[in-house]
């Protein structure tokens, strides 16, 4: 299915919100939490991937339906602005990321949606995400998102594994603004002895 994207649409997550969650999407299309992590994965991740590549993951590899071109556009258009407001925050202060959890009845942040949505986007190009992962420094970044996807196990009491879960969450943002860094230098290596690019890293 062939898009004309909008690029320049105001970001009404709520909106956006209302139509995964309706009998429109597809029935294993991504919910608004695992959208933003797998949009953060695509923005700092070692390559570029382009809207039609990944675009159908969100899906579930279906075809969404729309009530109008009016909501086509609407709920397209949402989903890049966020990816480009991703863009911009980590293109001018990394630190300031602020990552779409969830917030469950009693307010703790579920933030293991977030998570398995940056790792779909990691699995379009595992190979690609390699270096990161094998280097003994900088593979310690991706624990927090393998803790809260289940890929490690526990060995903690049920009161010990959700403290465990919570520290996690907690530690997405810094943890995804070292994994974006570590790509910056990875592309962009220091030219030597203590010099380094100018500028911030640019996609």
């Amino acid at each position: 299915m062939g898009y004309n994207l909008p690029l320049n649409s105001p970001i009404d997550l709520d909106a956006l919100d209302d139509y995964l969650m309706s009998d429109r999407a597809p029935e294993d299309s991504m919910g608004l939490s695992d959208l933003d992590g797998f949009l953060t994965g695509v923005v700092i991740g070692p390559e570029v991937i382009l809207p039609s590549e990944w675009l159908p993951v969100i899906w579930g590899r279906q075809e969404p339906r729309f009530e109008s071109e009016d909501e086509m556009r609407i709920v397209l258009g949402t989903i890049m602005a966020l990816y480009n407001e991703i863009a911009a925050c980590f293109n001018s202060d990394p630190d300031e990321f602020d990552p779409v959890f969830w917030e469950g009845p009693e307010g703790q942040v579920i933030a293991s949606d977030w998570a398995a949505g940056f790792l779909d986007a990691v699995a379009l190009r595992p190979q690609a995400w390699k270096p990161l992962i094998e280097d003994d420094h900088a593979r310690i970044l991706m624990a927090p998102l393998f803790l809260l996807n289940g890929d490690i196990e526990f060995d903690a009491s049920p009161a010990g594994e959700d403290e465990l879960l919570a520290e996690a969450s907690d530690m997405i943002p810094t943890c995804i603004a070292g994994i974006y860094e570590f790509w910056c230098n990875f592309r962009n290596p220091p030219l030597g002895r203590g010099r380094s690019r100018p500028g911030r890293c640019r996609r």
